[in-house]
């Protein structure tokens, strides 16, 4: 028997992903459009790839496979489901009982990925190529964009320039997703979006990606956009008071501070752009 879709009349049922929420997620009061993932094998990754003796070798195989495990999570937790069933190989001595029934990714889910350049080209390609493996290719897209800090005399951050772009074609009704893996101040999410809300349409949901993320990060790109969700490796929040460290992240919220005088964030992985390109300006 051929792989079969299964619903009423022959249809497919389609199912939306679960509304409860998945176990390892960190508890936290920043509402339901954030998740904060708490793995154990993602923990060891990010806090080896954090320290100064991780090189660019070592860096790039923590990033990718973190990337695969965020990713994952995140089509857990969004992606709309189809029920199948097919043949196993146990079929054709088993019967019946070897014809398996899941639940998989919905390959009508059309996914545009955004690379920004440069933190953002491994976690994309990355991400891109773990689609691929799920996903038909006409489903799939990954789009480019040359972004940069802008700061001012004193090293403090003032905006964002977007100087070019690959983008191919428009987003409306597909899952736009940014894995840039810095969560810090949200200006560079923002811009992006900005620019695809502008002249690319709307997307049927926003996915931000980041490896790290601080409270200033979710407040800003969860302003922009009352649609966007959020599910992040890890939350730093370093510079907050020792007290409201104590508490569940995200009760005191305005006092939370992960990010420096320069919006850099902390304790962070410090110059993970810089490292994966080996090129230090």
């Amino acid at each position: 028997m051929t792989q079969q879709e299964l619903g009423p009349a022959g249809g497919p049922r389609r199912e939306r992903p679960p509304a409860a929420a998945c176990a390892g997620e960190l508890d936290h009061a920043y509402g339901p459009r954030v998740t904060l993932l708490d793995s154990a094998c993602l923990a060891t990754r990010l806090f080896r790839l954090s320290q100064p003796a991780c090189g660019r070798g070592e860096l790039l195989r923590h990033l990718r496979a973190a990337y695969i495990q965020l990713l994952g999570a995140a089509l857990d937790r969004l992606a709309p489901r189809l029920a199948l069933e097919a043949d196993t190989r146990m079929a054709a001595s088993a019967g019946p009982a070897g014809r398996l029934a899941a639940k998989v990714v919905d390959p009508a889910l059309r996914v545009v990925l955004v690379d920004v350049i440069r933190g953002g080209i491994v976690p994309a390609q990355t991400c891109f190529e773990a689609l691929g493996e799920l996903l038909p290719e006409e489903q799939l897209r990954l789009d480019h964009l040359n972004l940069a800090r802008r700061s001012d005399a004193h090293g403090r951050v003032t905006g964002v320039e977007l100087s070019g772009s690959k983008i191919g074609g428009p987003v409306d009704g597909a899952l736009l997703i940014l894995p840039d893996p810095m969560g810090a101040t949200g200006g560079t999410s923002v811009r992006v979006l900005e620019h695809y809300f502008e002249h690319h349409g709307r997307p049927r949901q926003v996915l931000l990606l980041p490896l790290i993320a601080t409270p200033e990060y979710l407040r800003r790109v969860l302003a922009f956009d009352p649609e966007l969700r959020v599910v992040a490796g890890r939350l730093d929040r370093g510079l907050s008071p020792r007290e409201v460290l104590s508490l569940r992240p995200g009760e005191r919220w305005s006092e939370e501070r992960g990010l420096d005088a320069h919006s850099y964030i902390v304790p962070g992985a410090g110059g993970i752009g810089e490292l994966l390109n080996n090129a230090w300006v």
